[in-house]
């Protein structure tokens, strides 16, 4: 049957290549418009996708000459109600990431009024229609796609007539947003935003998403009927919109998760493999007892004519699946290792089963922290550390008046600070400090020494925000130069593209930036982290964890009390840190069960690069 994508799709190899696709796009456009002395007017949008476009688009500026004297733009959407200067606004997020660092005309940069009187909402509305209208409409039009299916903030139930409106956002809507904003509670409870009736306006549209998280919602509105809940299938209604996906937020669309259902695959060892798994769940039977009308009931009979018999093309797939799993005899010993760990969790939470092993079989390990994590720590414990440091100045004569001072200046700051303004540098110190620190007593409780723990304090963090600033020479300089100094035969580096801030993924640029100037590339492990897990059939390596091990892997995590009960940036997923990695750990190994294979308490899984 054919893919039952109901919208073109274009799926790039990995993040950068999609941003530089849609960049060029966009700048063959301008050229072509201005060429028939036309002007080209863009539709925007915000978010850590479009980031990536608009850091091409600059460098296109400013290497190869790229004008936008003459291109009028209009954004989509703007929280309400919000100072223009706040750092969360949109008109801020705009400056900073794009208009201010091209040859854009102010005059030419349109966004909604987020601090119009609410009495005047409906005519300003009005108005922003009726300057796209004389503008000539958009040309091109960036979206992203919510959780909810919202593109600008078209929320679930806004019609497809629908035009630019103030609007009340969805509960899911407003937890994604929490990081930005340093928590739920500060993100506005409403915005204004292009109507979908606006969008589909656009002569063309391009459809941004990247990231596991983004795979489910990326295969209702592609593959999906049109729906007013989900306000991106209205696009499948467009004469040129199009999906521009990384292969993770690809990864359920039909032809992507089981090509062998859209049309005749080649039969690799790796996709029988996927498709024997995919069969054996999708009717709830062990792999050793599928059946020859199992195969031919499911459309997979090309697989039995492979092996000539179900029975051979069982085996196989139960010994691929077999000889992943890895327990501690067969992990590596004596050897020089490193684990990059983004923030300082991420390496207990992803694998401190493995690190808990690798330790015991007397590796020399080194764990690397990237990032300080610090802006994931709450202010209430910069204010309990510092009674602390206090009390303990009392008690055993230290500085007080030092201590003192610097307890009273960030007191005074944090009592008169707005949510999400950037810490004093004191503060982002203390910060720092309670992370590695935390990140030190995990790593004893997993049987790896204070020495063993690196904080590389990665330049591209230190901006105190969220928002990150690109990957640099000096960050992968940092990376390099540790490698070079250990000389390890093996890494370990997060390779999930959840993050909800993008860390990980700047992490995993700057490792393999690094990467390509040594002279002897180690052999690299990815682990996944708090929000995905590398499937059965994805992984190369299976290892296993006995109950004990979960329990010394979950009390590792115990450790990061600063991410604890409640953590600042949760990510999709509201449980904690510890109560995922059970869930995932504990499913892992369920997983291989259920198909045939040993029954083990809990596994972590690994992909090979």
């Amino acid at each position: 049957m054919d893919a039952p994508e109901r919208i073109p799709v274009t799926i790039h190899p990995g993040h950068e290549d999609l941003t530089r696709a849609v960049a060029r796009r966009i700048a063959d456009l301008i050229q072509e418009r201005r060429a028939a002395g036309a002007r080209t007017v863009l539709g925007l949008a915000t978010g850590s996708t479009p980031i990536g476009v608009y850091r091409e688009l600059i460098r296109l500026h400013r290497e190869e000459g790229l004008s936008f004297r003459d291109v009028i733009t209009f954004n989509l959407d703007e929280y309400y109600p919000i100072d223009p200067g706040n750092f969360h606004s949109y008109h801020c997020f705009m400056r900073e990431n794009f208009f201010g660092q091209v040859d854009l005309r102010a005059e030419n940069t349109h966004l909604p009024d987020g601090q119009v009187d609410r009495g005047r909402i409906g005519s300003a509305c009005a108005a922003y229609e009726a300057a796209i209208r004389e503008a000539g409409g958009i040309d091109f039009q960036i979206l992203g796609i919510g959780k909810t299916g919202h593109i600008g903030f078209n929320e679930p139930g806004s019609g497809v007539r629908s035009r630019t409106r103030l609007v009340t956002l969805d509960t899911l809507t407003r937890r994604d947003a929490a990081a930005d904003f340093f928590g739920e509670v500060n993100v506005p409870r409403e915005a204004i935003t292009m109507g979908v009736a606006t969008i589909l306006e656009a002569r063309e549209i391009a459809i941004l998403a990247t990231g596991e998280h983004k795979a489910p919602i990326v295969r209702r509105a592609v593959e999906g009927e049109v729906d007013n809940e989900v306000a991106a299938t209205f696009l499948q209604r467009h004469p040129k919109a199009r999906f521009h996906l990384d292969p993770a937020a690809a990864a359920l669309l039909t032809r992507v998760a089981t090509p062998w259902l859209v049309d005749e695959v080649v039969w690799s060892d790796a996709m029988v493999v996927r498709a024997v798994v995919w069969l054996s769940g999708t009717i709830g039977r062990a792999i050793l007892k599928l059946t020859h009308f199992d195969y031919v009931e499911h459309g997979l009979s090309a697989v039995v004519s492979r092996f000539g018999s179900p029975g051979d093309a069982n085996g196989f797939v139960f010994n691929s699946l077999g000889a992943r799993i890895r327990g501690r005899s067969k992990l590596p010993r004596q050897d020089r290792i490193v684990c990059f760990s983004p923030h300082p969790d991420d390496d207990v939470i992803s694998m401190g089963g493995l690190l808990h092993k690798l330790a015991g079989n007397g590796n020399h390990i080194t764990v690397a922290y990237m990032t300080s994590g610090n802006i994931a720590v709450f202010d209430h414990d910069v204010r309990r550390y510092l009674d602390f440091l206090e009390r303990l100045s009392t008690v055993r004569g230290l500085d007080r008046e030092a201590i003192h001072r610097l307890r009273v200046e960030a007191l005074a700051f944090l009592a008169r600070k707005a949510p999400g303004e950037v810490d004093t540098p004191a503060i982002q110190d203390i910060k720092r400090l309670i992370r590695e620190a935390e990140a030190v007593s995990a790593l004893e409780t997993l049987g790896i020494g204070e020495q063993q723990a690196r904080f590389l304090n990665l330049p591209f963090y230190q901006t105190g925000k969220v928002r990150k600033d690109p990957i640099s020479p000096a960050d992968v300089a940092v990376v390099r130069d540790l490698l070079l100094e250990q000389q390890p035969k093996v890494i370990f580096v997060a390779g999930d593209l959840s993050d909800p801030h993008g860390t990980h993924r700047m992490c995993k640029e700057a490792i393999d930036l690094a990467l390509r100037e040594l002279p002897r590339r180690p052999e690299v492990w990815l682990y996944r982290g708090a929000w995905q897990e590398w499937s059965v059939t994805e992984a190369t390596w299976l290892v296993p964890l006995s109950q004990e091990e979960l329990a010394v892997k979950i009390q590792a995590i115990f450790k990061h009390q600063s991410q604890k009960d409640s953590a600042l940036f949760p990510g999709p997923d509201q449980r904690e840190f510890w109560q995922r990695v059970e869930a995932r750990n504990r499913d892992t190994a369920e997983t291989l069960n259920r198909l045939g294979l040993a029954e083990y308490f809990a596994m972590e899984a690994y992909v090979v690069e």
